[in-house]
């Protein structure tokens, strides 16, 4: 919900930092302690740089597949045959524009700091991420290569709820935190013009 083009660079990069501090625990596994937080950002891309989208939301995407390609290429394997990149790895673009999707939406309906837009902000987000985790599991359950045969149904719903809460946990947390520092920032800019109001009189 930036207003200006500053401030929308400054979140952008700080986000980009985020995810770049913290994709990389698919991969190294010494970082497995810090989750990825590629989703949560992605939503709260979508509530902070509403109106954006054009240019930070193919930023984003390009970033984490550049994470991704120097951690595995660092590694010494080719990127194509790592257990994770298969034709489901693109899946990730719409997987993650619907958490942008749910961020924005929540932008439209923000109302100010009050209790019915803490109801709003945890269906927003359990819906886009739901939505996403269906997309990105999925289309690696039925498409990757990586997966044994034979697939069915009932191995694929095993699998996502295997992985769901952890993902929706850890995508929470993030996300909590983002509102948190939202908090803190509004009050404080409230603050400020409130001192530089009553100092201009």
């Amino acid at each position: 919900m930036a207003t200006t083009l500053t401030r929308r660079l400054g979140i952008f990069l700080a986000l980009a930092l985020v995810m770049a501090a913290t994709r990389s625990h698919h991969f190294l596994h010494h970082f497995d302690y810090l989750p990825d937080a590629s989703m949560a950002v992605f939503f709260l891309a979508g509530f902070w740089l509403r109106g954006s989208v054009r240019w930070a939301f193919p930023l984003l995407m390009a970033l984490a597949v550049l994470i991704d390609y120097v951690v595995i290429t660092g590694q010494g394997i080719d990127f194509w045959s790592h257990y994770c990149v298969s034709a489901a790895y693109w899946f990730l673009v719409p997987a993650y524009f619907s958490l942008w999707l749910g961020g924005s939406w929540l932008a439209g309906h923000y109302k100010g700091l009050r209790l019915p837009t803490l109801a709003l902000a945890a269906a927003a987000l359990l819906v886009s991420e739901g939505i996403s985790y269906l997309i990105s599991n999925g289309s690696f359950y039925w498409i990757s290569a990586s997966v044994p045969q034979p697939r069915s149904f009932g191995a694929w719903f095993a699998n996502l709820g295997d992985w769901y809460v952890i993902f929706l946990t850890s995508t929470a947390i993030y996300v909590g935190a983002g509102a948190v520092l939202h908090v803190l920032v509004s009050q404080l800019v409230k603050t400020l013009g409130h001192n530089a109001s009553h100092t201009a009189r």
